[in-house]
């Protein structure tokens, strides 16, 4: 940042300073100029500042210097977070992921670091030389009888030469321009801005697609986001799943306030769904009010509710039915009761989320959206995609018509919802054209290995290669997970 003369222009109300350069670079704003009038001081940034042009300015205060140099770091900043945020299922971030972020926020911190102390040093410049033209406005203000302009402004010129402001702001401007560079290429190395090598080239039913992210829309609970998004892609309203989740949303918000109404509304509704799959939530949504009844000292309304609603479900839970009669007689005072962990706020969220699962088990849906379950696996897949995709661009190897990838992906427990299998002869993983067979010695081999071992020959007997059994192909069964 280097910068040429200084122009000195005055007139009657105010005192302008434009200082004269160039900008290296183009995207980072620089301070061109600063007017006094009256008490207050204005700072001119140009975005695009160079010596033919130093006029193209924009007024602003003192206060934005410290966000202009900021705002492309925290964009920046967004982006990776949204990567994150999309995933909504609370997954773990591997260990090398979180060593390569940890890199980029240490790198940002250097980054905020110097651009304070940029900051600060440009304010207590911009203070100083504030200083020199109020002096020399108070001299031409009292001198009397015809003030000698030029003697004045000689003279501010010659203490503005001494202060060598900009001199002062270069070596603090230059550390930040060096931490800035050194971030954003830290990001392009660590974020790789093209993955589109990374994916096969699919035909995609646009459709399907769009309905798949009308039903995450309403899964996630943002619904006008979803009647927009269908109304601008012109597809059919999903109406009965918009209703369901709808309803489930808004049994959440009540159960928020505190409010069982509705969720023992949908409970009593779907009675018998609920029993057939083994859940218990009708109960606990009536403990939690039985409870809720109970706190208030109200014993015998808490008497009458338990007959009414809790003693039907005596038959298969009668222990935790005496549990809940032993609690009245601690009727106003159960937080000094053997009994104070049932009024735990815990018990409240723990049914919220019960439900919510109860809720869409019984529409034959997924408690998680499979679209942020496909995203977050995708995310995690990510590096060792690229990576291969790069190994295998230098070899001159093409990999989109592979129909099994030659490196494992490994992801995380929670994304695995099938069982595997994998043939202990060929090591192979089991597929619809290779599916695992069951031997009449009770041993399991993939298909193809079966094949081999029977050199191709259904009425050839061969032994098994973990007993001494000899089997014959016809008697082999296929295996269904």
């Amino acid at each position: 940042m280097r910068y040429g003369k200084t122009a000195v222009k005055p007139s009657e109300r105010s005192l302008e300073i434009r200082l004269l350069g160039r900008n290296k670079t183009k995207s980072e704003p620089y301070l061109t100029s600063f007017t006094k009038v009256s008490s207050t001081l204005h700072f001119s940034i140009s975005p695009n500042f160079t010596r033919r042009s130093p006029s193209s300015a924009l007024s602003l205060t003192a206060d934005h210097i410290t966000q202009d140099y900021c705002t492309s770091f925290y964009n920046q900043i967004k982006t990776i977070r949204y990567v994150f945020i999309i995933n909504k299922t609370k997954q773990q971030v591997p260990g090398i992921l979180i060593m390569e972020l940890n890199s980029i926020k240490d790198a940002f911190d250097r980054v905020t670091k110097k651009q304070k102390v940029s900051s600060s040093k440009s304010q207590e410049t911009i203070e100083h030389i504030s200083q020199e033209i109020e002096l020399a406005l108070s001299g031409i203000q009292s001198a009397t009888p015809q003030p000698d302009y030029n003697l004045i402004l000689d003279e501010l010129k010659t203490k503005l030469k001494e202060m060598a402001p900009l001199d002062q702001l270069e070596a603090t401007q230059k550390e930040l321009n060096l931490a800035m560079s050194k971030y954003t290429k830290l990001l392009e190395k660590q974020f790789n801005p093209d993955i589109s090598k990374s994916y096969r080239n699919v035909d995609f039913d646009f459709h399907t697609i769009n309905q798949i992210i009308t039903s995450h829309l309403y899964r996630e609970g943002m619904f006008d986001l979803g009647d927009c998004f269908v109304n601008e892609s012109h597809e059919e309203p999903v109406i009965d799943k918009k209703a369901h989740f709808l309803e489930m949303y808004q049994i959440l918000e009540s159960m928020k306030s505190r409010d069982l109404g509705p969720a023992l509304k949908w409970a009593t509704a779907n009675h018998e769904k609920l029993q057939q799959n083994g859940s218990d939530i009708e109960l606990k949504l009536h403990r939690l009010q039985f409870m809720e009844i109970l706190k208030l000292g109200h014993r015998d309304e808490a008497l009458k509710y338990m007959r009414t609603c809790i003693s039907p479900f005596s038959n298969q839970h009668f222990s935790e039915i005496q549990k809940l009669m032993a609690c009245l007689l601690w009727a106003g005072k159960l937080e000094s009761s053997p009994y104070i962990e049932l009024l735990s706020p815990t018990h409240w969220a723990k049914l919220a989320h019960e439900l919510a699962q109860q809720f869409c088990n019984l529409l034959g849906e997924s408690y998680q959206s499979p679209l942020s379950v496909t995203v977050a696996a995708g995310v995690q897949a990510l590096p060792t995609l690229l990576k291969l995709v790069s190994v295998m661009t230098g070899k001159k190897q093409e990999w989109q018509s592979m129909k099994q990838l030659p490196v494992p992906v490994d992801l995380d427990q929670e994304f695995q919802f099938h069982s595997i299998f994998v043939c202990p002869v060929s090591r192979d993983q089991a597929s619809e054209e290779n599916p695992p067979m069951l031997m009449s010695c009770g041993h399991v081999l993939c298909k193809q290995s079966i094949t081999k071992l029977s050199k191709n020959n259904s009425t050839r007997p061969f032994k098994c290669p973990y007993c001494p059994t000899e089997v014959e192909v016809g008697q082999c069964r296929q295996l269904y997970f």
